[in-house]
């Protein structure tokens, strides 16, 4: 699928379109920053562990798709903005000539019983999909105990008490960072 590179720590830019247009064509309904850590992480060792969760936490944090922007992340550290607009070319190109074509035929479907159902599972698989990346990357980035709070602390401000993600980005910002430094 992968083009080869003469040196796998600097990809040719086909080599990165190819990549990012399998995961594209791979990657529905979530879960992409797990398939883009597989293939740039362990398969083709374009990009160490911890430069790739610095780049995920990046993407999560600014505006747009977390795989999008990941995506940019990843063409941009390994070839620059040819190597960004590679990586972006390459994910998207699939994906939106076939939610184009899902869009049009849902609309004449969706009346259909049992089309919502199919839809709903697929959304739980991605679910589960990102949480068990979550899991995996946690298990080998998160040492100590200050880390597992401040998660704690923040899935429970968000998931239960129901306090603004802006807000609670504010607080757990320079709490993490502050506890970085312990």
């Amino acid at each position: 699928m992968a083009l080869p590179s003469a040196d796998p720590a600097k990809p040719t830019l086909r080599a990165i379109a190819w990549v990012f247009l399998a995961i594209g064509m791979q990657s529905f309904g979530g879960g992409m920053s797990a398939w883009i850590r597989r293939e740039v992480v362990h398969r083709r060792g374009w990009m160490g562990e911890r430069e790739f969760v610095g780049g995920l936490a990046l993407a999560q944090i600014v505006p747009g798709a977390n795989g999008v922007n990941l995506a940019v992340f990843v063409g941009t550290t390994l070839r620059g903005p040819a190597g960004a607009l590679a990586a972006l070319i390459g994910m998207l190109l699939v994906p939106v000539i076939a939610v184009l074509a899902m869009a049009t035929a849902f609309t004449q479907l969706r009346d259909i019983p049992g089309v919502e159902p199919v839809m709903t599972g697929i959304g739980a698989a991605a679910i589960g999909m990102n949480i068990a990346n979550g899991v995996r990357m946690m298990r080998k980035n998160i040492t100590g105990r200050w880390p597992y709070l401040l998660l704690a602390a923040i899935a429970a401000a968000i998931g239960l008490a129901g306090l603004s993600l802006v807000a609670v980005l504010l607080a757990a910002i320079p709490l993490g960072l502050w506890g970085a430094r312990q």
